[in-house]
């Protein structure tokens, strides 16, 4: 049975419109210490309303592992880094799992 989580984590999910976007968004983040992890999942294909139009795109999906606590600050950092107009940041709350992986997500992202 995962452990129930004391620390709340959360994974973010963001799409970005392609990979030096993604990795450039990715290290302002991860050099903030907002997130302890970023996966970028390349050529995914988004279909969505935009503007009135039904439009279609290659994306990167970014994957985030960070704490609710940094929630705020991290929003914040995809909306001023963001090449995006409305950028996608959906939170995904998270209710047990590793850990020693939580700790590590807990401890990677402390404030100095």
């Amino acid at each position: 049975m995962p452990a129930p989580v004391k620390v709340q984590i959360a994974i973010v999910l963001v799409t970005a419109p392609d990979l030096k976007a993604a990795r450039k968004l990715t290290q302002a983040i991860l050099q903030s210490r907002l997130a302890a992890c970023a996966n970028l999942v390349p050529k995914v294909e988004s279909h969505y309303w935009w503007r009135g139009r039904l439009e279609r795109s290659s994306e990167v999906l970014i994957i985030l592992k960070t704490t609710q606590a940094r929630l705020a600050k991290l929003q914040k950092c995809v909306l001023e880094n963001h090449p995006y107009d409305t950028p996608e940041f959906v939170m995904l709350p998270v209710t047990s799992g590793n850990k020693r992986y939580f700790d590590w997500i807990a401890d990677s992202v402390q404030q100095n």
